[in-house]
Parts: C-alpha cells; structure tokens; sequence
C-alpha cells in the first residue's frame, strides 16, 4: 500500500501535534479525504520523515499528532548538478520533474544563445515558484525526503565559471570514454543544452572550463529526454547502483 507524503515548509522537530492549513489542509481533507485516525507521512526536506496520525479535520484545518521521524535512506551517494538550458512549457516541467526522481541534487536554469524562452523578474519569479513545486511533487511521490536545490535562471557562462565537481561533463557528440574515468566521482556537473543545440562557441566554452563530451549514442534526445538517460546512466556507474566494476 502507497504510503502518502506531504512536504511542510517548516522545521517539525519538537512538535507533537500540528495545525495543517492552507494547499496541506485541502489536499490531506478533500483530496485524500482522511478522517481520524488516518496516517500518513510529512517531511521538511531534512533527510526524514515524521509518521502522523489525524486528529481531526476541520473545513480549513486538519489537525495531526506526530511520532518520532524516520531517517530516509533514499539519496544517491553521486552529488549531480545539473545546469539545464531552459526549454518551453512542460519540457521543462519535465526535466525538473525526472531529475528529481533520479536522484539529482541541484539543478540550475540556464540561458544560452538558442534558448527559446526569455523569462522577466516577475514571470522568472514565478517560474522558479512553479519548478520548486514540480520537484517537492516528485519527492513527495518517488520517497526522497530531500528536496533538490532549484537554482536561479543563470547565464550559461556564469554557471560554467562557478561550476565544481570531481567530474564535469556535456552532453555532446565525443569521446565516451567520458563515462570511463579513473576515478568513479563522488560528484558531477552535467550540461544539457537547448532544442535548438549549443553554438559551436559555448561548446568551446564549455570545454575551456574543464567539461567533456558525453555522447550518449547515434540518436539526438530531446532536451527534457537527455538528463533522464544521462542520470541514469551515472546512477548505474556512480551512484545508487554502487561499484562499476563489480557489475
């Protein structure tokens, strides 16, 4: 039976019973429709979830007692960043989305020369609102209790001077020995450009700052496609899916 899990914007240690209000309130009494006595699960982001019993539940309220939290093992040992050109609509609802269920740790919109969509303060504002709650939706669902860091929207240059990591990779038509390093990383930066491709001078860009080519094979991925692969591919080499060398 599918445990239901609830993300709370607050610190819930110390707390024995809480006032659930607001989008909590309508989802845990009208969607869900709980009664007393139900359980269900709510998490902060901090690695744990607390197991919650209702106590009662009003027209704009629900009323819960808490238990002791749970630790959470559900985070891949690879910290991924992800820098992720923007793209149009549910495409980048999308990537949002599937990387947050692959594991991804922080993920940051960028713009670059192709990029289709000019965000202003107030829409970016808005957009970036709307992403955050894409991901808190996937962990709710896929049962991270850690919620991915949703960066600004970044130029492109801006991003690759400031990204670390033990390895950092683009996915562009190359070498695949790109995915046989020396050393498995413990961290990566992964690029992943616009529909219409990067220019040959982000490219050059891209490479000045330490990025590699990972092709990825003979057929061109979509933009919300390729970091899906992408990270599943290094979950399986890096990550959640341990050793390389053992498979």
């Amino acid at each position: 039976m599918r445990n239901n899990r609830i993300f709370i914007d607050q610190p819930l240690d110390g707390l024995s019973q809480l006032t659930l209000t607001g989008d909590q309130a309508n989802y845990v009494g009208r969607v869900l429709r709980m009664r007393p006595g139900d359980a269900f699960h709510l998490f902060s982001g901090d690695g744990r979830d607390f197991p919650v019993k209702v106590l009662a539940v009003g027209r704009r309220d629900v009323e819960v007692a808490l238990s002791e939290p749970l630790a959470i093992e559900a985070e891949s040992p690879l910290r991924v960043h992800l820098g992720q050109v923007l793209s149009r609509g549910e495409r980048m609802d999308y990537a949002v989305q599937k990387s947050t269920e692959m594991g991804v740790t922080a993920l940051t919109p960028l713009l670059s020369e192709r990029c289709e969509v000019r965000l202003d303060g107030e829409r970016q504002d808005k957009r970036w609102r709307h992403w955050r709650q894409v991901s808190i939706s996937a962990c709710e669902q896929c049962g991270r209790a850690r919620v991915p860091d949703i960066g600004d929207v970044t130029p492109l240059e801006s991003w690759l001077q400031s990204a670390t990591a033990d390895l950092k990779l683009i996915l562009h038509p190359g070498d695949a020995r790109a995915w046989s390093p020396a050393q498995p990383p413990a961290s990566v930066c992964l690029l992943i450009g616009p529909e219409g491709g990067f220019t040959d001078e982000e490219v050059a860009l891209a490479e000045r700052h330490g990025f590699v080519h990972a092709p990825l094979g003979p057929r061109i991925l979509r933009t919300e496609t390729a970091p899906v692969a992408a990270l599943a591919l290094m979950q399986w080499l890096w990550g959640d899916a341990g050793d390389s060398s053992a498979k």
